[in-house]
């Protein structure tokens, strides 16, 4: 007989799924937001998410979908065709990538297509090199879908931006994809065009994939010359999945609406998936997407000056605190100051060693929510989201600021 031990009921969750931790980020915001209900004054720096609302033309196109029956049924799991062709005409005019419909998934969010993508190209054993500091949910992924990620860490002395030589010192016979972000969540690192194309040359040279998540691509600040790394590297283009979404450019963070684009037999791989998992993301938010994709930038453009006058503020906050040190991000909408002189000390009769008891010490005593350097790899520092209003941004870095006075 079996005992109650060995039982397969005594296993109520599985190991696969038991091993998945929970998103840090989305952890952090719901604690802020759970203290903000209670009446404490919290200031939340966790969420990466634009505070600003959806474009009203955008939310329109919503509205008039919900009263249009075609949208009451089910339509294609991969995408509506008119969105598809929209993404394509989109990534033609963004970023100067050709592609057919046929390469195009659209998913519920960029989260799903990066799993959906992973769960595609990896078989168990399979490696995936993981650029660190990482956002949370990339190991996550990789590790679901049967895969091994292998960190390499780049940090501020290099502006947080991987070497070739550090990828072939991880390189191994089992490496299949190279994990490619820019820019960065968590860092706001930018590669340049050249860093693009010499770390373009490492993977075609050693036949590997890429992913790259190109989310952020039009938070980029300073000038910096960059561009997306199967333009850059065509010789990549038919082995390389693109993964993007209406969330950040347009703050449309809730709607969930991302997509992939990759190889046709990828991608047709990758539908069948998702039409066994979630079949068609909703069709009044892919009709809102169509909206957002078909209309100007000109919101974008008002949202990224926003963004980088707090990217100013904040850096410059930051750094006046003894003990941080924190580079100037070049795009996305996060500040990753160095916290390692904080560290090994005693504050509010507390001693503090690690960056995940600092961010627990400063949600206390300052009531500031703000995401540890060890849910991305990388203990030691902290991020900050700068996509809240100016005014609670000086607040939240003046609390801090007197905090460590």
């Amino acid at each position: 007989m079996t005992s109650p031990e060995t039982s397969p009921r005594s296993r109520r969750v599985s190991r696969r799924i038991g091993a998945i931790a929970e998103s840090a980020t989305l952890k952090v915001d719901a604690k802020a937001k759970a203290l903000k209900a209670e009446g404490r004054p919290v200031i939340g720096f966790g969420a990466g998410e634009p505070d600003f609302p959806t474009p009203d033309y955008i939310v329109e196109a919503a509205v008039e979908a919900a009263r249009d029956p075609r949208n009451h049924r089910y339509t294609p799991a991969g995408g509506l065709p008119e969105l598809k062709k929209a993404i394509v005409a989109k990534t033609r005019r963004d970023s100067g990538l050709e592609v057919e419909p046929a390469q195009v998934l659209v998913t519920n969010g960029g989260k799903q297509a990066i799993y959906e993508a992973f769960a595609t190209m990896l078989d168990p054993g399979d490696e995936v090199i993981v650029p660190a500091p990482y956002w949370t949910t990339y190991p996550e992924a990789i590790q679901l879908a049967g895969g091994t990620p292998v960190e390499v860490l780049a940090d501020e002395t290099q502006d947080y931006k991987v070497t070739v030589e550090q990828l072939e010192a991880a390189r191994t016979d089992r490496t299949k994809v190279l994990l490619f972000v820019s820019p960065s969540n968590p860092t706001g690192a930018v590669y340049t065009k050249d860093e693009i194309r010499a770390i373009g040359a490492w993977v075609e040279e050693h036949g590997l994939w890429v992913l790259t998540d190109e989310i952020y691509e039009h938070l980029v600040y300073d000038g910096v010359e960059t561009g997306s790394l199967p333009v850059l590297c065509p010789e990549l283009a038919e082995h390389t999945v693109v993964v993007n979404g209406v969330a950040k450019t347009y703050a449309m963070t809730g709607w969930r609406v991302g997509w992939m684009i990759g190889p046709a037999d990828l991608i047709k791989a990758a539908s069948n998936l998702q039409s066994h998992a979630t079949s068609n993301v909703a069709n009044v938010s892919q009709r809102a997407a169509l909206a957002a994709l078909e209309g100007d930038l000109d919101a974008v453009e008002e949202m990224k000056a926003a963004f980088d006058r707090r990217r100013r503020t904040i850096v410059a906050m930051l750094k006046e605190i003894d003990g941080v040190v924190c580079p100037m991000p070049g795009g996305a909408f996060y500040a990753y100051p160095q916290v390692k002189g904080l560290l090994g000390k005693e504050h509010g009769g507390r001693m503090i060693a690690t960056s995940a008891e600092l961010a627990e010490y400063i949600l206390d005593e300052a009531e500031v929510a703000v995401v540890p350097g060890e849910a991305f790899g990388s203990p030691g520092y902290l991020r900050l989201s700068y996509a809240l209003g100016d005014d609670d941004l000086v607040e939240g870095v003046t609390r801090l600021q007197k905090l460590f006075a």
